[in-house]
């Protein structure tokens, strides 16, 4: 159920403006057949949350068809024209980088640049708000950009870095796979972090985008020897506080520019 101040919407009345494919469609349709209440300050709010959540998808599949590597921390690369890499494999951005502009280049010169899925996740992050808040709101937001993992997020994205049980589980949710009995010598493969796309299917940076069966399988091929427990699918997802960047989003674009 979805609740606008105070008051049940009835979804019917934008339902009309989404295709039978599109993500946000199915989205609020699954709100709205819920028992949980799904409660919005504004109809605004709830129309940034799934704008966002859909940015989050699109940029998880562009992720998917690029040339990032996956790599370990240790091993990690990125575009030293934009990045500075640290000792622990993190990347951050170079003092006069436009952020907006590095974000753009991980698509741009995607082979360039090699990380682990955690990191994945929050560039997916970058990149899917760089597309809805535009690059001058973008780089007021974030004059400064660590990529690593949720140590390192902003502290405007931080819910992100919480996974909570949840009723219902929507895309552009990150999910993850762990794998309890992975190979020692292959740390890497402990658990998989992944962003949920609907329709029952994920995408996991070093694993690509399937299924739980097949992220499941793919992980278990990681396992100590004689390993009994297989990897599985945690039930809880972190979710970004949409409230809050809709909130951020509608004051920028409504404050006169000097």
């Amino acid at each position: 159920m979805v609740i606008i101040t105070n008051h049940v919407f009835k979804v019917d009345t934008i339902i009309n403006e989404y295709t039978p494919n599109d993500i946000e469609k199915d989205i609020i349709t699954k709100m709205d057949l819920s028992k949980e209440h799904y409660e919005y300050n504004s109809l605004n709010q709830l129309q940034f949350e799934l704008k966002l959540r859909n940015n989050i998808v699109i940029a998880s599949k562009n992720l998917n068809e690029s040339d990032m590597s996956f790599r370990t921390f240790r091993k990690s690369i990125c575009n030293s024209a934009y990045w500075n890499r640290t000792d622990e494999g993190g990347f951050i951005l170079k003092r006069g980088v436009l952020p907006s502009a590095a974000i753009e280049d991980i698509s741009i010169n995607s082979s360039k640049y090699g990380t682990e899925c955690a990191t994945a996740m929050i560039i997916i992050y970058y990149q899917s708000l760089l597309n809805l808040f535009t690059a001058k709101f973008f780089n007021q937001l974030f004059p400064k950009i660590h990529l690593m993992n949720w140590h390192y997020i902003n502290n405007m994205l931080e819910d992100a870095g919480y996974l909570e049980k949840q009723n219902d589980y929507f895309p552009g949710d990150r999910r993850y796979f762990n794998n309890p009995d992975v190979n020692p010598v292959e740390p890497e493969w402990q658990g998989e972090n992944v962003i949920e796309l609907g329709k029952g299917v994920y995408f996991g940076h070093g694993i690509g985008i399937g299924n739980d069966d097949e992220i499941i399988s793919e992980l278990n091929k990681f396992r100590i020897k004689g390993a009994k427990t297989s990897a599985y699918l945690l039930d809880s997802a972190a979710r970004l506080d949409f409230k809050s960047l809709s909130d951020i989003y509608y004051k920028l674009i409504s404050t006169p520019s000097n």
